[in-house]
């Protein structure tokens, strides 16, 4: 009877480890990994945007893929040059 007594308490025992396991991994572990991987990839999407922005700001065509669509990104500021610079040059002809 003692035997089944102890064997029991240590089942019951490996079972509450087991819960606090898995309670401690669910609500504390996984959103700290979780925060992490979401921080890194924003970190990555803003390098990327400060980088597209960059070639952009040169006055330089940066082309997106988007399925079977290409859009050109350019700065409205390299239009609006180039637009004045086209009427400048007209208006001395």
């Amino acid at each position: 009877m003692a035997d089944r007594t102890k064997a029991l308490i240590v089942i019951l025992v490996l079972i509450i480890v087991v819960l606090v396991g898995v309670v401690t991994f669910t609500f504390l572990i996984k959103p700290k990994v979780t925060g992490y991987t979401t921080n890194l990839q924003i970190e990555g999407a803003n390098l990327a945007l400060t980088q597209v922005l960059g070639v952009v700001a040169q006055c330089q065509p940066f082309p997106i893929n988007v399925g079977n669509q290409t859009i050109t990104l350019v700065a409205l500021e390299c239009i609006q040059a180039a637009q004045q610079q086209a009427q400048t040059q007209q208006a001395t002809q």
